[in-house]
């Protein structure tokens, strides 16, 4: 019985450290989508945008993009109809010309006329720079998997473990039971 407890911390456990290895090298590595090659150009920019952002947009949607009385933009919300609110062009034109969402109303410009052409393409290029980076945001459908992946197999490893712990003790109390019959 010791040299299959052994055989199956052997392997059980450099398993465990492997699987946990690959699944950190695998939340490292960069995803198609977020390469910088495969992503869309900039429309502005997002730094002059987050100067513009804490001056006109934090009243209604936050100083972390958390919403509040404006929706979401980091994770930016999803919206009916929409395929993918952080198209540049979709955001210049909800900024630039305000959007009505159910009971909520966006003026056009956040109601700053002073905003020129180019202050809203800085700002539009803030919240997609806020979304790539996502911090406090959703873990993309890819790193979900990957970790989804390493803890099954981690709680499938743990307890093939305790089956196998459970089994050795069952198969003494069994011997005992018997050798107490005997005698």
């Amino acid at each position: 019985m010791r040299v299959s407890r052994g055989l199956l911390l052997a392997v059980g456990i450099p398993a465990f450290f492997i699987l946990t290895g690959i699944s950190t090298l695998a939340d490292t590595s960069p995803s198609p989508g977020s390469s910088a090659s495969g992503a869309t150009a900039l429309p502005g920019d997002p730094q002059k945008g987050a100067t513009l952002y804490a001056q006109n947009c934090t009243q209604c949607h936050g100083a972390s993009m958390e919403g509040g009385i404006g929706a979401v933009l980091n994770p930016i919300e999803k919206l009916p109809g929409v395929s993918n609110p952080l198209d540049p062009a979709f955001l210049i034109e909800v900024i630039t010309n305000g959007r009505t969402d159910g009971n909520r109303k966006m003026p056009a410009k956040g109601g700053n006329t002073a905003l020129t052409e180019q202050d809203v393409r800085d700002l539009a290029a803030y919240i997609i720079q806020q979304n790539r980076t996502q911090i406090g945001g959703a873990l993309s459908p890819g790193e979900l998997a990957k970790r989804t992946i390493l803890w099954v197999s981690v709680a499938i490893i743990a307890m093939g473990f305790i089956t196998y712990l459970l089994a050795t003790y069952n198969m003494r109390w069994i011997a005992r039971r018997a050798a107490a019959r005997r005698k």
